[in-house]
């Protein structure tokens, strides 16, 4: 079992992810242009904002200085202005578009590196998740991401700037002008701080309550024919009301926490103290009427870091929250280790069981000491009653599970030593749960190769899998998009649709898990005749109940409890099984010895 690194590739760049914050920067420094744009015209435009008090300041000084010409000294400030807000304008555009860029990029390669990391877990990872849950964190936690970085993080950096650089030219009028703005920047911090440890839980709970909810309407939505069926309309809509309950009482709680900001009040306090001490040092010739103007400009300007941060900080602590639950998803065991340089090669079919035991978690095991060999082409016709293990055992072939003792070997490799999409690439499954995209028949039929197959060799599968007859009287024939899981399609349209799929993806290894379950009698003839013929060659597994298919398999695999009942010809199995001869003696064609079977092995 391997767990989720600190460091993740996509690619070639590097995210570290020991940590919500050193993510987010080490995805933000991948793009070191619109960074520099970003900090730097922000840098740039508050520096020529904070020059403003400082003109206004000197126009009036000569006004009421009477030094020179007023006229001219005021146009000269005046000519100032406009080339500072001219600069100021271009340098605002400059930073705002590279915030812009910087987030959407950020919220591109985080999609992205979800999106891998979540295709490299295991299955048994899928089975522990919530669809909806996984949804919320892939769309509205990215966005969140986002949304962080412009209007929060930008707004934050402008805010935090426009709260240092008014300091320095504070500091070049009269440094004890400081007094005020440095024990107001004091408390300021404090305040800020208790306020982001309000809020952090309730950033939280609130991502958490999200994603609940999003889970409940997912599972909703995919069972809406049950609830019509059962008449559970009510109910469900009583437990979703109680879940977006849950979540607007979140959005209370978080009100209620940017209700009792106090920095707010504490700006008003340092206002008033600013202009008592500047007009103290005035009235004693420190400081000139201009000094005074340009002093509380520049308190003005911290005004802005202390309005905008209940909002910023809200913003970046939701980013933060998201970022966290995201990085649970990508960091979370991964259970399947991924050899660096796995053994690739093709397939000739030979499957081996060397006592191999496996549970989900830690419940009793599915299956127990598992042992025989299927050699390259034989037909392997799987049997049990319910629950016996037999679709798990397939599983463990193609890697999507991983033993939980003993080995499976492919061609004398263990499966745990081959490179996995190599492995995977040469083995086809068509299960009961046929599994459709919301995409054409022609991509359906094609997933298995992607862009490879071309239309001649994905019409011949159709037509091999009988499905090419119901597939002509589509509206759009092979181009007709089908609803998603195939739901506009019959259970055995869909099969065959499956079948076609394995059937061009020309396989060294054929799972067949009651893949005709669905289908007719007649078009099951045709369509066991179309698996006979790639069948040649290749071995197969096949789950199945039906007396007609297991015949014809080389051999049958018989269990029961999890564990290897038998293993053999089904001639030979009926001679010595009496557990095979019982599951099986409800067919009158079975013959046993002189043809007959006794009362008792006639006990299902």
């Amino acid at each position: 079992m391997t767990t989720g690194t600190s460091e993740f590739s996509v690619d070639g760049p590097r995210y570290n992810r020991r940590g919500p914050v050193r993510w987010l920067w080490s995805h933000l420094r991948r793009h070191p242009l619109p960074l520099t744009g970003f900090l730097g015209g922000s840098l740039v435009m508050v520096v020529l904002n904070a020059l403003v008090p400082q003109l206004t300041g000197s126009a009036f000084d000569a006004v009421l200085g009477g030094r020179g010409e007023p006229a001219a000294a005021l146009g000269l400030v005046a000519l100032a202005l406009l080339a500072i807000v001219s600069a100021r304008g271009l340098l605002d555009l400059v930073a705002r578009m590279s915030s812009e860029v910087l987030a959407k990029r950020l919220e591109r390669d985080a999609r992205d590196e979800l999106y891998v990391g979540l295709l490299g877990k295991s299955q048994t990872f899928h089975n522990r998740q919530r669809v909806g849950d996984l949804m919320a964190r892939a769309a509205n936690d990215i966005r969140q991401l986002s949304i962080m970085i412009s209007p929060g993080v930008d707004l934050i950096v402008d805010s935090g700037l426009t709260g240092l650089v008014p300091l320095v030219f504070i500091a070049a009028i009269d440094p004890r002008l400081l007094l005020v703005p440095v024990v107001f920047g004091v408390l300021f911090v404090i305040a800020l701080r208790h306020y982001m440890g309000q809020l952090n839980p309730v950033a939280t709970r609130m991502r958490d309550e999200f994603g609940d909810l999003n889970a409940g309407l997912s599972q909703a939505v995919r069972g809406i024919e049950v609830i019509k069926v059962t008449a559970q309309e009510e109910q469900e809509r009583r437990r979703f009301r109680a879940l977006a309950g849950l979540y607007r009482d979140s959005f209370v709680r978080n009100g209620l926490v940017q209700a009792r900001y106090l920095p707010t009040l504490l700006f008003a306090f340092a206002m008033a103290g600013a202009l008592w001490h500047a007009l103290y040092l005035q009235a004693a010739g420190v400081l000139t009427l201009g000094d005074v103007v340009a002093f509380m400009g520049l308190m003005g300007m911290l005004g802005f870091p202390t309005q905008i941060s209940i909002f910023t900080f809200s913003l970046v602590q939701i980013g933060i929250v998201s970022s966290r639950r995201i990085l649970d998803i990508v960091n979370a065991d991964t259970e399947l280790e991924q050899p660096a340089a796995g053994h690739a090669a093709p397939i000739g079919g030979e499957i081996v069981f060397d006592d191999v035991t496996f549970g989900y978690g830690e419940g009793e095991p599915v299956l127990r000491g598992a042992t025989f060999t299927v050699r390259p082409g034989e037909t392997v016709a799987i049997v049990g009653e319910t629950g016996a293990g037999k679709s798990t055992l397939t599983k463990l072939v193609p890697r999507i599970y991983d033993v939980t003792s003993g080995r499976i070997l492919v061609d004398g490799v263990d499966v745990r030593e081959w490179d996995l999409d190599s492995l995977r690439s040469q083995i086809s499954t068509i299960e009961q749960d046929i599994v459709l995209f919301s995409r054409s028949v022609a991509e359906n039929i094609a997933f298995g190769l992607g862009q490879r197959a071309d239309r001649a060799a994905v019409v011949k599968a159709a037509e091999d899998a009988q499905a090419a007859e119901f597939v002509a009287e589509l509206d759009d024939g092979y181009d007709t998009v089908i609803g998603e899981r195939g739901i506009t399609l019959s259970g055995g349209q869909r099969q065959r649709l499956a079948i076609a799929r394995a059937l061009l993806t020309d396989p060294a290894i054929l799972v067949l898990d009651d893949s005709t379950s669905a289908i007719d009698s007649a078009t099951e003839d045709r369509i066991q005749q179309a698996i006979g013929r790639i069948q040649e060659g290749r071995t197969t597994l096949l789950i199945t109940h039906r007396l007609s298919q297991i015949r014809w398999a080389d051999k049958v695999l018989l269990l029961r409890r999890g564990e290897v009942a038998a293993f053999g010809t089904h001639d030979e199995l009926i001679r010595s099984s009496p557990l095979y001869r019982r599951i099986f003696a409800h067919y009158d064609e079975v013959p046993v010895g002189d043809g007959t079977l006794d009362e008792q092995e006639r006990v299902h």
